[in-house]
């Protein structure tokens, strides 16, 4: 007789069938090299051309304190334009490194429940609904399987988390997921920062 699989098990075994496993780890590929080429970059360019420090202290001296972080702000629920640890960086530059880094922490988590939002309520506008469709199909079809994992992910690691959360929001993903699951946001600041402000001095 068959010992019947705990909840656990059932959860490996699905995840396993519907490419969970194989999805992040080619997500996890597909952002290694880039990430790698931007690294070098960086470091070539602070050695070379132009100290990344003074690139920092240019930015903190020629734009506001609020000016970038409603930049932030509108890039997190805009799909993230830009990429967050330009901004962790600049955080080290200003009076309050930690304070800042917590902001920029809670506008990205509260940018990504603002793009869910958004998310539901394109539903309602019939030709933005059928663009977004067809532009966001794949991470409709993941979010549909994967659900609160695939935010999970999207907090994390280098994958857009507004496409996530709004691809959830289209979906009508429950919103207590959303705010539970996106609270994971605030470790990859942590975590990033912790690598950032050891380059940055």
């Amino acid at each position: 007789m068959k010992r019947k699989k705990s909840k656990t098990q059932l959860l490996h075994q699905y995840y396993k069938y519907t490419g969970f496993y194989s999805f992040v780890v080619d997500s996890i590929k597909k952002v290694t090299v880039p990430v790698i080429l931007i690294i070098a970059a960086l470091f070539l360019f602070n050695r070379y051309v132009f100290t990344i420090d003074d690139g920092l202290e240019l930015l903190t001296k020629t734009f506001s304190r609020t000016g970038v972080l409603i930049t932030f702000f509108l890039s997190e629920t805009l799909l993230g334009l830009i990429p967050p640890e330009i901004f962790i960086a600049w955080s080290k530059k200003t009076a309050t490194p930690a304070a800042s880094l917590v902001i920029l922490a809670s506008l990205s988590y509260f940018g990504g429940l603002l793009s869910f939002v958004v998310g539901k309520t394109i539903l309602k506008i019939a030709s933005v609904k059928n663009y977004l469709e067809i532009k966001m199909a794949k991470y409709l079809k993941n979010t549909s399987k994967w659900g609160g994992f695939l935010i999970i992910i999207g907090a994390l690691l280098p994958v857009p988390f507004s496409i996530t959360c709004m691809a959830a929001g289209m979906i009508k993903y429950p919103f207590k997921g959303v705010v539970l699951f996106g609270l994971f946001r605030f470790l990859r600041f942590a975590l990033y920062a912790w690598a950032i402000f050891s380059v940055v001095s």
